[in-house]
């Protein structure tokens, strides 16, 4: 693998797995369009660039959050912080277990361009039109458990590359009546133990050279951008934009895949 592929794919990464667009389903297009060999572990090395990238940014919310968590159990003190890192927490085992179980099913049978586009396409309308007529009435402070273990229980659907985790996490966190700005941040921190662990298990895979080293970093400057620029956009702004941009996505791999095949 080239420098510069890696640098590219560390930026797409950074774009792309903190925005509603599926960072998998550019990951596998790009060196399939460009005819790059990559290697398989690549991806989640850059998924552990945009970890960083949430860690950086959420560093304070992190520490009140094991603080509030650990008072909580501990010192039986009741906070927000204490509550929404147990929230995480329940959160993160069922979608986790669920994802990583039908994960294996994903290799090789759903990552084909055909299934990524079509995933692209169907979960980009999804998601314009819950966001469209979905009231947005609930804070990140009043989320309930309900609702942060229904939003963790979906992520479960990221398996097929296209439908995108932070995709389906802000998309189940809109029809639930959560507001945009809210659901984009509990979507970053709940993707954060996730990623942490299969960066665990794909450590031993990862080819430690410049070209990995250079990726992870594109993949964490671009993350941290896309964080502060996404988060102050849906103090006003929709997931409009993101949603028709999958769409059109979905629609080009298509036609490319149909010229190609009369070609």
């Amino acid at each position: 693998m080239e420098i510069y592929q890696a640098i590219i794919l560390g930026i797409v990464q950074g774009l792309t797995e903190l925005l509603p667009i599926s960072s998998s389903a550019h990951l596998y297009l790009i060196p399939w369009f460009f005819n790059w060999n990559i290697p398989d572990a690549f991806d989640v090395a850059l998924h552990f660039g945009t970890l960083l990238a949430i860690g950086l940014f959420f560093f304070k919310d992190w520490i009140e959050l094991i603080k509030g968590g650990y008072n909580l159990i501990i010192k039986k003190e009741k906070s927000v912080e204490g509550r929404m890192f147990w929230y995480i927490v329940l959160a993160t085992i069922p979608g986790g277990i669920i994802g990583f179980v039908l994960d294996k099913y994903a290799e090789g049978f759903l990552q084909k361009p055909i299934i990524i586009a079509i995933a692209l396409i169907v979960m980009g309308t999804i998601l314009y039109l819950i966001d469209k007529y979905s009231k947005k009435e609930v804070e990140y402070k009043e989320m309930t458990l309900k609702q942060t273990f229904l939003i963790g229980l979906s992520q479960a659907l990221a398996f097929i590359p296209g439908v995108s985790r932070s995709g389906i996490t802000m998309t189940t966190g809109r029809a639930l009546h959560i507001k945009r700005e809210a659901v984009a941040k509990y979507s970053f921190m709940l993707s954060a133990p996730i990623v942490l662990a299969a960066t665990i298990l794909k450590m031993q895979e990862f080819q430690f050279n410049l070209a990995f080293f250079c990726g992870v970093l594109a993949s964490f400057i671009v993350g941290i951008l896309v964080i502060k620029l996404l988060l102050r956009y849906l103090e006003k702004g929709s997931f409009r934009l993101f949603a028709i941009y999958r769409v059109i996505i979905g629609a080009v791999v298509l036609v490319y895949m149909l010229v190609k095949i009369k070609m």
